[in-house]
């Protein structure tokens, strides 16, 4: 990996960029648990818990759904600290860094997006179209927080790829494809038994089966992107690494499948579509961070 110039070389600051990178994951994570666990309506109402208290009380009929639930949304008050201290370290520390402090505000304005989205879930019963896109909203700020982590390790200013301009565009066509089996896959999670809520199931009317196979052409698709970008990278990189960034992206991307396949046919047992969505958030970062070794700092050579 590329070492930063040492004028801007700080222990700290990239560990920051990665615990931004970490926390993004996290709420996921949780907000699948939530999901899985019936936990989505545990606090009826937003911004408050319930009516007059913003945090659980005793006299709810939640249970331990409406800790599940409070702990998801206290998570995003960290994601909102965590962003707010990577901002203000850039502008003391790397303020030359102009794309990564921009980078940051998108991340922050998209925290505080986040919330408000959570709260129009909540309050539309866990609408499963609001919770596709909720999600959708998460993949994107790990991405660019993803896309802040590596970037660090690069120079500021322009960058030219390390592959031939064919397989170029085929990664922007990997990105555009993982999109298209990420949102489908948050079509399948609504059109299954995993509603979000234990007395409530809100569906999207579609047949799991059929829909589920619409996402699986989708991931095969994919994966044949993925290896002729692999392909490309080793025959045309300038440079070592690109073609190995695109290997752990196939290798993820094959788990990935694994993992899907495996608990469709095992009648999606929890623990599997947690890691499915785990596994999703990881296949974001090692494609961002796959494009970004592709690419190396100044003006593209004549050749």
């Amino acid at each position: 990996m590329p070492t930063p110039p040492s004028s801007t070389v700080r222990t700290w600051l990239p560990r920051l960029l990665l615990l931004n990178l970490v926390v993004e994951v996290g709420i996921v994570v949780t907000g699948g648990l939530v999901r899985l666990t019936g936990s989505g309506l545990g606090c009826p109402t937003w911004p408050e818990c319930v009516p007059g208290s913003y945090v659980p009380t005793h006299e709810q009929e939640e249970g331990i759904h409406k800790l599940i639930e409070f702990g998801n949304r206290t998570l995003t008050g960290l994601l909102g600290f965590v962003a707010l201290a990577l901002l203000i370290a850039l502008y003391r520390k790397a303020r030359e860094r102009r794309e990564l402090i921009l980078g940051t505000w998108v991340v922050m304005v998209g925290i505080a997006a986040q919330a408000i989205v959570g709260g129009i879930t909540v309050l539309t019963g866990l609408n499963p179209w609001i919770v596709a896109f909720h999600f959708m909203c998460s993949m994107a700020l790990i991405a660019v927080s993803a896309w802040l982590y590596w970037r660090w390790y690069q120079p500021p200013g322009r960058t030219h790829s390390l592959l031939h301009p064919l397989v170029t565009r085929l990664q922007w066509l990997l990105a555009a494809v993982a999109v298209v089996v990420l949102a489908l896959g948050t079509v399948v999670t609504g059109s299954g038994p995993h509603s979000g809520d234990a007395e409530t199931p809100a569906r999207t009317g579609f047949d799991p089966r059929t829909i589920s196979w619409l996402h699986a052409d989708a991931v095969m698709l994919f994966v044949g992107v993925v290896v002729a970008v692999w392909l490309g990278a080793r025959l045309t990189e300038r440079a070592s690494g690109p073609a190995r960034a695109w290997w752990l992206v196939l290798m993820v991307t094959l788990a990935q499948g694994l993992i899907g396949y495996v608990q469709y046919l095992t009648k999606l047992p929890e623990v599997l579509v947690l890691a499915h969505m785990l596994g999703a958030s990881l296949l974001v970062v090692v494609i961002v961070r796959a494009m970004v070794l592709s690419r190396a700092p100044g003006a593209a050579p004549a050749d």
